[in-house]
């Protein structure tokens, strides 16, 4: 096989034909179960989930009931205006928080296919040609399809909500970016677990956690983030073009990950509850506990979550124990909050995690092939990242009256004991440790004024941000501050159409480890827009923005007190395009796009004294192409993504592209889910697919595909519908294989990091 085409001749054609077979049957089977028990309007709008909504616009409302429960809700911006919304949190239906969000707002709504809605005014609705009047006597409407831009203001968006992250129950980064191949993931251990988007590692992203800038450039053997994903209620995501209020230093796109507070899981009626969540793993016999209690009164809220995970190393596919790869993980999450009578809401939030176990002594491999010999094959590694953040905003904004207030202080630390090499074989070079640290005081003051025919959100932002090493000789700093000033239209200008544009212009001033100091600014762009080329049917949607992020802080591992920075560190420059179609039909969806994201002088700092300012140029490219059905009681989604990655205009490695991109190829997921409501019982599974891929630089080794197939079941009793029980099995043919982002696949010398074989997996939630 070359360049990743689809020879298949070349590999174990049987297995791969079997793990096929295995998920189109798996969707084959998802799909005829869920034809035959399909009705009305769809299940899944009739199915109760974890809701919270607070007080505020009704727009503001329907956005976020949309991204909460997968629902694609169609409503003019004329119809709403500057109506308000009630809070509605709890376990509720999408239905029945629709409902609520309607009372006495005048409008009305119907479900045009299994998980679309439309909402229009009942005057208007009257002039359609007649209204009708459903089961639970909700006015419904014939259909009228007006729809919004994404929240984001990207057309190129990647939304995983609170309703996926349930389904899902992931245990790591990995699987909560599971059936996403635009999103990579490398490394099997958490702490050293890297987002690639579009093949684009996430550094060159602007990373957010609540709102809080992450810039966590620490050592690229470990994670940028670590994220324990069971604090998570949804992760947002603009691949390729970004919105300007999404932050400084979008070269690539955003993350912005959401965690969960008392309103997502207090149910109706209730002013305290608790939860109680444990799984076991057997490949690794890890133990993983989760504890919380929550509560609101009188406007007050208060939410605290624990989780423990601990274990031992786990057994790849190949039967063979993988060093260093124990648990040992303890993260938690404390918020209080206060909202006053007139919408004020007041939050104060602080998260910490902490992964402390022996790891392969580059944290992010298996081991060199040959070894070192003055290095062990594991060595300790502790990481600490913490997260404290407070948030002013109005959930009853009346007018141009929008605000939000943000202010930020991020953490993350790395700790680990270094071996120089000895003089000579024969002695013994004195081990000592180093401590790398990033810290950010960051923050944003932004309004949004809702207009008739959209909304403009404006504001300003700001970072200060220090890398720091302590490592004896090498012991160093940097500094990097900013201020950013901007502001970002989305508006519906006629009908069909949606159109989102806005820039920012940012300061910086950059200080290095020798006490130089430069200053520089820019100033960045985008726009992006949707339109229905055939209503209720087809939208072409596009996008581009030029991005100025700055200068980047180094690795503080590679830091060197005696760096030559020359005349200066060049500020890093981006440009992004992405087009595509989405067809839609009953239920069914297909669509296709195209990206590219060209970024230049990415710093790529090494210790040597005269590489301080080194940099390359990067490009990401290619095409993706996706297709559903939502039956209401189950949904079945196919996806394919093929990425590009050159570096200097040479195929990209991940030595090379550390901190920059990493080779991605050819990706195909298959996913599958249905519920028998009528027993509380949900299966489903995915595949992933990932084909061989050699267009690598020469002399580099061709980086193998797999085939991997997980499946699950979850019950949910209906006499006591506070207790679930789930089962899974991972890797269920026992693959041996590691993740396509996973660093030195390429390389002779590395021996790269396995990801486990057949696991399972059993879990119990109760909620109190």
């Amino acid at each position: 096989m070359g360049n990743g085409n689809m020879d298949f001749g070349s590999r174990a054609s049987g297995r791969l034909l079997a793990r096929l077979l295995v998920g189109t049957a798996l969707g084959a089977g998802m799909l005829t179960a869920g034809t035959a028990m399909s009705v009305a309007h769809a299940q899944s709008a009739t199915r109760a989930q974890s809701i919270s909504l607070p007080a505020q616009s009704l727009g503001q409302s329907l956005r976020q009931l949309a991204a909460q429960t997968g629902l694609q809700i169609a409503f003019g911006t004329a119809d709403v205006g500057g109506a308000a919304a009630p809070a509605v949190s709890g376990n509720l239906s999408p239905e029945q928080a629709l409902q609520r969000l309607l009372a006495g707002s005048g409008l009305n709504y119907r479900f045009t296919g299994p998980n679309t809605v439309s909402v229009q005014s009942a005057s208007a609705s009257a002039a359609t040609g007649g209204l009708s009047v459903s089961a639970n006597g909700a006015v419904v409407l014939d259909t009228i399809d007006v729809t919004t831009l994404g929240s984001g203001g990207s057309v190129n968006n990647v939304q995983i909500n609170t309703a996926d992250l349930a389904q899902k129950a992931p245990a790591d980064l990995q699987e909560v970016f599971a059936n996403e191949p635009k999103v990579a993931v490398g490394s099997s251990l958490p702490m050293s677990q890297k987002v690639y988007v579009q093949g684009i590692e996430e550094t060159n992203l602007a990373v957010t956690v609540d709102g809080a800038r992450q810039n966590n450039k620490v050592f690229h053997h470990n994670a940028t983030n670590l994220i324990d994903p069971s604090l998570l209620k949804a992760v947002s995501i603009d691949a390729g073009v970004a919105p300007a209020d999404a932050g400084p230093g979008a070269l690539g796109g955003s993350i912005a990950y959401e965690t969960k507070d008392a309103r997502d899981l207090l149910e109706p009626g209730k002013s305290l509850g608790g939860l109680v969540t444990g799984t076991y793993d057997f490949n690794s016999e890890t133990s993983t506990v989760g504890l919380a209690a929550y509560g609101m009164k009188d406007g007050l809220e208060f939410f605290g979550y624990l989780n423990f995970a601990k274990g031992d190393n786990y057994t790849a596919g190949n039967g063979s124990e993988v060093g260093g790869t124990s648990a040992n993980l303890l993260s938690g999450i404390g918020k209080v909050a206060y909202q006053a009578e007139n919408g004020y809401r007041f939050e104060l939030s602080h998260e910490q995690l902490r992964d402390d176990a022996p790891r392969p002594f580059r944290a992010n491999m298996g081991e060199l092939d040959p070894p070192k010999y003055w290095e062990p094959k594991i060595r300790d590694y502790t990481l600490d990242r913490s997260s404290t953040v407070f948030t002013f905003t109005d959930d009853s904004p009346e007018g141009w009256w929008d605000p939000k207030v943000v202010i930020a202080y991020t953490s993350a630390t790395v700790e680990t004991l270094i071996y120089p090499r000895p003089v000579a074989p024969s002695t013994v070079s004195a081990t000592y440790t180093g401590i790398g640290k990033t810290e950010s005081l960051n923050g944003k003051a932004e309004n949004r004024f809702a207009l008739d025919m959209g909304s403009i959100t404006a504001g300003f932002d700001f970072y200060k941000d220090t890398a720091d090493l302590d490592a004896k000789e090498d012991s160093s700093t940097e500094h990097a501050s900013n201020v950013g000033l901007y502001a970002q239209a989305r508006l519906e200008p006629w009908e069909r159409a949606r159109l989102s544009f806005g820039a920012r212009g940012d300061n910086q001033w950059f200080e290095g480890t020798t006490g130089q100091e430069w200053t520089n600014a820019g100033l960045s762009g985008n726009i992006s827009g949707e339109y229905d080329l055939v209503p209720e049917f087809l939208t072409a949607k596009a996008g581009y923005s030029h991005i100025w992020a700055g200068v980047p802080l180094a690795e503080n591992f590679n830091f060197n007190p005696k760096w030559n920075y020359g005349d200066g560190p060049k500020p890093v420059t981006s440009d992004n395009f992405t087009a595509g179609l989405v067809a839609t039909y009953e239920g069914f969806t297909l669509e296709g796009g195209i990206f590219r994201t060209d970024i230049y002088d990415a710093r790529t700092a090494y210790w040597a004294p005269g590489r301080a300012i080194e940099a390359h140029d990067v490009r990401s490219q290619g095409f993706s192409l996706g297709g559903g059905y939502d039956w209401g009681a189950g949904n079945l989604s196919v996806k394919y993504v093929n990425i590009d990655v050159t570096i200097d205009g040479g195929p990209a490695d991940s030595y090379l592209g550390n901190y920059l991109a990493t080779p991605v190829g050819q990706i195909f997921t298959l996913a599958a889910v249905h519920r028998f409501d009528d027993w509380g019982v949900t299966v489903g599974g995915d595949v992933e697919i990932a084909l061989d891929y050699d267009k690598l630089p020469k002399g580099s080794k061709r980086i193998e595909g797999h085939e991997v197939v997980n499946v699950f079941v979850e019950y949910q009793p209906e006499s006591h519908p506070n207790l679930t029980f789930r089962g899974e099995v991972k890797n269920l043919f026992d693959e041996n294989y590691a993740s396509r982002a996973t660093y030195g696949q390429e390389f002779n010398d590395v021996k790269p990091l396995l990801e486990p074989g057949r696991s399972f997996r059993l879990s119990a939630t109760a909620k109190f």
